[in-house]
């Protein structure tokens, strides 16, 4: 299986969910160093895909403004992490797509291309990055012929993606060597802690 190219693969930012550790508050939008958590995502995935994509359920014009397009999730029952996945493969123009949260502003710079490498090895449909024993299925490069079994696993009320991975033909690929990388952040104690000026009110 050939190495899928950057101009092959789209970039997905998942930033649908409902910040329910964070108080509710829009995730993606907090800022971190003056800069929405998103901003930061975008430009470390940007250089690494051909175009990139953000899901996105409010305060849309705010993200487009951050220089993407924007989709929403096509189910209204915020289904978490797959929902998005689900409306960037639906709108994926590209054979690949690689997809990372909005809270995790420091991706490896080379995250997609070493995800690439791993799909081909594994002649795989789905690659994802795993740093120990820890597994982080939201940072992922995927064929996007993989949605129409996405969907059904959706349609039977499937919501978690280590489920769905065990239908498919997947491989892991280890980030050992940049395990920080994957930092998240997800409430404002974790936000606290990488700058403290920028705790949402």
């Amino acid at each position: 299986m050939e190495v899928p190219s950057r101009d092959d693969i789209s970039g997905l930012i998942l930033a649908g969910g409902l910040g329910r550790r964070m108080g509710g508050v829009d995730k993606g939008l907090v800022p971190l160093d003056g800069r929405p958590l998103a901003a930061h995502v975008l430009a470390r995935l940007t250089p690494q895909v051909g175009s990139v994509l953000i899901n996105a359920n409010r305060n849309g014009d705010t993200y487009a403004s951050l220089g993407a397009a924007v989709i929403a999730d096509l189910r209204d029952d915020f289904a978490g992490p797959l929902a998005g996945l689900e409306a960037g493969l639906a709108a994926c123009r590209t054979p690949y797509l690689a997809c990372a949260p909005c809270d995790s502003p420091f991706l490896p710079a080379d995250l997609v291309p070493r995800l690439a490498d791993a799909l081909a090895a594994g002649e795989a449909s789905v690659a994802v990055a795993r740093t120990g024993e820890q597994l982080h299925p939201v940072f992922a490069l995927m064929r996007s012929d993989v949605l129409a079994d996405l969907q059904a696993f959706l349609r039977a009320g499937g919501r978690r993606m280590e489920s769905w991975l065990q239908r498919l033909r997947w491989v892991v690929c280890s980030f050992d060597d940049e395990a920080e990388a994957f930092t998240n952040i997800n409430t404002t104690d974790e936000l606290r802690a990488h700058h403290p000026g920028d705790i949402p009110q």
